[in-house]
């Protein structure tokens, strides 16, 4: 039987709750339309009690956004095991995963926020692209990385990210589907900088050694050999 006594909340708590309960809010509407009185009460506090553990909106929504930033940080870690092409795909189907979860908030945190956003926006997705960038260097085992590989690197995590605000439209690529295709975009953007570079060559070469047929990069040798005119493909046989 329930007394209707509610449990007294600590500090700490209180705030992982109220966080909590912004960051789902955000993640359905965008914040600008998400208002103090709907926090608190999604929470079951009164609006005061609110501003009690945060300055105002503005603090509790980058406090929910710092949360989404850890979170999708973590989407990018991934045992070192395995080929590199299953090991990507695993990481963009938790990345895609986020996204779909996220809505709003996942378009806000990318895009800098809404109106009641300040720089630190900025510095927290910053943060986790360059999470993703040092993660994706520790797979491929490169510490110094030449110029074009980085361009690769970073321009596939915009990539990605472009990809997803777009998917999340309408969402009419199946998400499975489109996790493994961003794991092609890699791969192909690595072929074209590794035909003008030779230590890019060099890493896919070493990456490739490892990669089985019927992985996501040997996929995508046969879907793009499909693509080739039959005289095309009789002449290279």
């Amino acid at each position: 039987m329930t007394t209707g006594v509610r449990r007294r909340m600590g500090v700490e708590e209180r705030r992982r709750q109220l966080i909590g309960v912004a960051l789902d809010l955000f993640s359905h509407r965008p914040p600008d339309a998400v208002s103090i009185d709907e926090i608190a009460a999604a929470a079951g506090i009164s609006r005061p009690l609110v501003y009690h553990y945060f300055p105002g909106k503005l603090g509790l929504y980058e406090a929910a956004l710092q949360r989404a930033a850890d979170d999708l940080v973590e989407r990018f870690t991934e045992p070192h095991q395995g080929p590199l092409g299953a090991r990507l795909l695993r990481v963009m189907n938790r990345f895609l995963e986020f996204a779909d979860s996220h809505g709003a908030g996942f378009s806000a945190l990318l895009r800098g926020g809404p109106t009641v956003g300040t720089a630190t926006t900025h510095v927290l997705i910053d943060s986790v692209r360059q999470a993703g960038y040092e993660q994706i260097l520790s797979h491929l085992e490169v510490e110094q990385p030449p110029m074009r590989l980085e361009l690769v690197i970073r321009s596939w995590i915009s990539l990605a990210e472009s990809t997803a605000l777009i998917w999340l439209a309408d969402r009419g690529i199946p998400r499975g589907e489109l996790a493994r295709q961003l794991v092609h975009d890699f791969a192909a953007l690595s072929a074209v900088s590794a035909a003008y570079d030779e230590e890019v060559a060099g890493v896919l070469r070493r990456v490739l050694a490892d990669e089985p047929g019927d992985g996501p990069f040997g996929e995508l040798v046969t879907r793009l050999a499909a693509l080739l005119p039959a005289t095309a493909a009789a002449d290279s046989a």
